[in-house]
């Protein structure tokens, strides 16, 4: 019995003095490695480290240039196609982030609902919360019942709403997150409203962006076409020992680097001369 009342005081004493440290630094939003960490974020992984992305960034350039060379023997043409590889791991995640933000958007009109419904029913804000684990929108029961666990360990709800809302990684998430954190702090009898309300903002919202994004979708798909036709036939030619070998001299080198040049600012032009207004998180 003394050996557990022992191993139980250590146990306390050891939790007291690990709660005055400090949380290690989180990764500045403008560094290189808060963006991959934002990145990864919004296409919900937050378990990958940067590092990991930044390995797979480096182990695509690597497998596609080695390929490449084992193919055409060009220097010039496999390490043109490795700058190629290396965009890909980005690009993928950037693709998951659309899918998600799209997904996302369209479920957050039914979490302002329950919100509003726990609200009016009498729940706590916290219950209200948690209750989403079991009875909210299926893509983010997950989040909001690491919320619930995060809730029942520490018993800060802010701290919980904190953590919740770097997991989501999201501008609508953000708004709602920081309403509930001030109804919470300073009380207020329109919460029930402003959540109807946002509800129905974001369903309006919400239906113009899908009518803008079907007509816009054109744009996006030409330039992926554009960019990629001209590097197809490249990989075409390098096929033939003849037609390769002249990339290898300098004016062939040149060659292709103007041409990188141009496919990346021509790509960067249409998509930003069809790309739709993004939310921003002013309040992460």
């Amino acid at each position: 019995m003394g050996v557990v009342a022992g191993l139980l005081l250590g146990a306390g004493v050891w939790c007291v003095w690990w709660s005055w440290w400090d949380r290690p630094p989180a990764a500045r939003p403008g560094s290189r490695s808060g963006r991959a960490r934002a990145l990864l974020n919004q296409a919900g992984l937050p378990h990958t480290s940067p590092a990991a992305l930044h390995g797979t960034t480096v182990a695509a350039a690597s497998c596609v240039g080695l390929i490449l060379f084992a193919i055409t023997r060009s220097p010039a043409v496999a390490l043109c196609f490795a700058v190629l590889g290396a965009l890909g791991p980005r690009a993928a995640l950037r693709a998951r982030a659309r899918s998600r933000e799209r997904t996302l958007r369209a479920v957050w009109p039914d979490v302002v609902d329950h919100l509003a419904s726990g609200v009016r029913a009498g729940l706590s804000l916290p219950e209200a919360v948690a209750q989403l684990a079991e009875r909210g929108p299926v893509p983010l029961r997950e989040p909001f019942a690491r919320f619930a666990r995060d809730f029942r360990a520490s018993g800060r709800f802010g701290d919980s709403l904190t953590a919740l809302k770097d997991r989501l990684a999201d501008p609508v998430a953000d708004r709602i997150v920081e309403a509930l954190r001030v109804t919470h702090d300073v009380g207020g009898r329109d919460l029930g409203r402003l959540l109807r309300t946002l509800s129905g903002f974001l369903r309006d919202d919400l239906r113009t962006r899908g009518e803008l994004e079907a007509r816009q979708s054109w744009t996006v798909n030409g330039a992926r076409v554009a960019v990629a036709g001209p590097w197809l036939v490249l990989a075409l030619l390098a096929t033939r020992p003849g037609a390769v070998g002249a990339y290898d001299t300098p004016a062939g080198a040149a060659v292709l680097v103007v041409g990188a040049a141009c496919s990346a600012v021509a790509y960067r032009v249409m998509l930003r001369v069809g790309r739709l207004p993004a939310e921003a998180r002013v309040l992460r």
